[in-house]
């Protein structure tokens, strides 16, 4: 992999981790477009680090919060409520991140083990975006959540365990290619009823401990294989940091206007051209 293929692709991760369009799909095809028919494992690794760097760096005050109210918090006292203080909210909403991660963790597991299938093909990638399209567009009228969980809009304090376990199911899925991790969590948030800003900010929570152990995982892998290209792995994670911030930036901005909806129409089109590419 050259310095330039890195760049390129780091910018594709670094847009498309966060907006609502599937960066493993993106990344999927942007390798086969380059001729890179086996993925770079220890790459894969970097860019995901860096986007997992620029969520830390976005959501650092939240993370101190439950870090800090985690480490305070003991399983003999009464359990945190919705109404409680900011410390306990941050231990309650704590204990939901962790509880969401373990269905992310065993769905993930058992999709990894088809990975050299999945993410080889444009094609599998093309079909899941086009899917990714149809949930985004699910979110097009407030009215259309509303039917599916009437009286939404609740808060971060008020996210219940039922709504962080399946949320969690979400992410997990999201391992393959062509779903948008941050698209179809933020979607199944509004689903259950959170509002925009809620459901978005409860999703990248989640994902920091879904992507770390993910980046861990394959970090694992890619040292027993000796795949370790050290330039390309800094100049694409750095790439990728700095342009998911802004990502996520924007991405922030988009679901407070209720706009998730409008990545509908690229994921469509993008999906189309990955089936013709893969055909």
């Amino acid at each position: 992999m050259t310095l330039l293929q890195a760049f390129i692709l780091g910018i594709v991760q670094g847009l498309t981790e966060f907006l609502p369009i599937s960066s493993s799909g993106h990344l999927v095809i942007g390798q086969h477009l380059f001729g890179l028919r086996h993925a770079d494992l220890a790459f894969d690794v970097s860019v995901h680090v860096g986007t997992l760097g620029a969520v830390v760096i976005f959501f650092r005050h939240d993370i101190r919060a439950l870090l800090l109210a985690l480490v305070r918090w003991r399983p003999s006292a009464p359990r945190p409520s919705a109404t409680a203080g900011n410390t306990d909210i941050d231990a309650r909403l704590a204990v939901l991140i962790i509880l969401g991660s373990v269905p992310t963790a065993l769905i993930g597991l058992v999709i990894k083990r088809y990975d050299a299938t999945l993410f080889a093909s444009p094609l599998i990638a093309g079909v899941m975006l086009i899917v990714t399209g149809f949930i985004l567009f699910l979110t097009r009228r407030p009215q259309v959540t509303a039917q599916i969980n009437p009286g939404s809009t609740r808060p971060m304090n008020a996210v219940r365990v039922r709504d962080s376990l399946l949320i969690g199911v979400v992410q997990g899925f999201a391992v393959m290619p062509g779903i948008s991790r941050s698209g179809t969590t933020i979607a199944a948030g509004l689903f259950v009823g959170l509002a925009p800003q809620a459901a978005a900010r409860f999703s990248f929570l989640l994902s920091i401990p879904a992507v770390a152990g993910a980046a861990l995982l394959v970090l694992v892998e890619a040292r027993a294989q000796g795949q370790v290209q050290l330039a390309p792995c800094l100049v694409g994670g750095l790439t990728a940091l700095v342009i998911g911030y802004a990502a996520l930036a924007i991405l922030v901005y988009i679901i407070g206007r209720g706009k998730l909806f409008t990545f509908a129409p690229y994921c469509w089109i993008a999906g189309i051209a990955a089936i013709a590419v893969g055909w």
